[in-house]
Formats: structure tokens, sequence, C-alpha cells
């Protein structure tokens, strides 16, 4: 991992995501982007650069000057920080920012349980965890030594979520971490523990990875299974896996809702499909 992005709007949410990111820069030797989207309507109104206006060359001061008390916060003492400024719609522009500097992870505040439309950058962050090719973890806390050893990988094991398998095995070797492989079972989509564990098994084929366990969750619904079973077993990371722009709520045959996002307590990682 050499760049982890962290967009921003000063906020205390904000800031737990940069503290985040900070300790994990510092333990990976990364170079740590800090980026704020000005959507400014300015461009639209003249046809010209927003860059250009005299109203947006105001925010863009103005938003290197919120830097300040940032970078001089102890966190990020000994962090290769840069600041990025820029004039875009915000979900838009952290892709375009993602794509252009080979951005590895992208690490956002949350609010919490009032929804994905409520995280701290506004209705646009929903944007970015749908549909970015990066790997999105959303935090909600305080984590003054952020360590992931249980790193909880929940999906339905079918072949299009390979890829982010793969995704989530790069992220545990770099926290050093044990995946538990968690296949949610409820009414609606049984299947005996004996299919469950051998399609598992089929899905990790693809991988040499090891430091893993297979668990099998009888639950109401899905997302209580993964949350029920993260906290049973004091997961430090959830994982999940997202089909892009259909939503969150597509990611387990089209039947989980943000609700997962949003009511877990613990650091929730995104994989796009």
């Amino acid at each position: 991992m050499k760049k982890i992005l962290v967009p921003t709007d000063f906020s205390k949410e904000a800031e737990q995501a940069t503290k985040v990111a900070a300790q994990l820069a510092k333990k990976h030797d990364c170079e740590l982007l800090l980026v704020h989207m000005l959507d400014l309507p300015v461009n639209h109104l003249t046809g010209g650069s927003a860059s250009d206006m005299p109203e947006a060359l105001f925010f863009m001061k103005l938003a290197h000057q919120n830097f300040e008390p940032i970078l001089e916060k102890d966190f990020l003492k000994d962090v290769n920080v840069r600041e990025m400024v820029d004039f875009q719609e915000m979900s838009q522009g952290i892709m375009t920012v993602c794509q252009n500097e080979d951005v590895d992870l992208i690490i956002m505040g949350s609010h919490g349980a009032n929804g994905l439309k409520e995280m701290f950058i506004g209705s646009n962050a929903e944007k970015v965890v749908r549909t970015s090719n990066v790997p999105v973890m959303v935090v909600k806390n305080e984590h003054d030594h952020f360590d992931v050893k249980n790193f909880v990988f929940a999906s339905d094991f079918k072949n299009d979520n390979k890829e982010t398998y793969n995704q989530a095995v790069r992220l545990a070797n770099l926290f050093d971490a044990k995946i538990h492989l968690l296949m949610v079972i409820t009414g609606n989509n049984f299947t005996t523990t004996a299919k469950a564990k051998a399609r598992i098994l089929d899905f990790i084929s693809i991988n040499n990875f090891s430091n893993h366990t297979i668990n099998i969750y009888n639950d109401n619904s899905v997302e209580e299974g993964i949350l029920n079973f993260s906290h049973i077993n004091n997961a430090d990371l959830i994982g999940i896996s997202t089909h892009g722009r259909q939503g969150i709520a597509h990611f387990f045959n089209g039947s989980i809702s943000e609700d997962l996002v949003n009511h877990a307590k613990r650091p929730v990682v995104t994989f796009k499909i």
C-alpha cells in the first residue's frame, strides 16, 4: 500500500478518519492525501472554469487555511501528508483523484446510524461507497490505536465475489490479521452446513491465504447475522462486497441494505465487485 486518501470537510468525523489513516500511513510508510472538494456552481453559471472565478479563489484560499490546524496535529507528525483542494462534485472528484494518484485505500468518517446520507461530507458520500473501485473504509469512532487482528469477511461466496476476496486478503496481510469467513444462513436462504462449507472452500481455493476460519451462522437476517457474529467475536473490522452503482443493498442477492454500514459500531470496509 502506497497511498491513502481521506476526504475531509474539516469536521470531527473527518479528523477521526484522518487519525486512523495517519496510523496506517506511519506503519506502512504511505503517503496520505487529504482531499477537500469544492462543489461550486459558478462554472455552470459562466461556462468557464470555477478556479478562475473570484468566489472560487476565495473558497480555495479558505480551504487551504482550514488545513493548517490539521497539519499541526500530533498524530500527523512524521507522516508524509499532501493536501489537495479541487473544484468537482465530491464523489466524482474523489474518483478522479483515486485514478490519477493510484490510491490504494479511501478512509471516510461517518456520523453513525443516521444513514449513509448523513456521512460527514453529505449525501454524495454514499456515491463514494457505491462507485469506488478502491476499497472504502468507513470509520465512526475515535481510534487512538487502530489495529486489526480479527477481520470478518461476510459474503454469499459466489463466483462474482472472488476478486473482492483477493482484495480482502491483501488488506488482511497488511494488518497481519486473521480473516473470519462468514456466511449467514436465514430462513429465506437456507442451505445445509455441509453445502455452505463446500461453497466457501471452493471459493477460497483461488487464494492460498491460510490465516482464516470458516463460519456458518444462523440469524433472522443477513445484516443481523453479520452484526451479531462480529460482536460475539469482537471483530476489529467488517468487510463486505458491493455491486457498485447498484448500491450496497445488492451485495448479497440484492437483499442487504445499507443499514449494515449504518448500524455497525465497528469500522466497515467495502470492496466493489
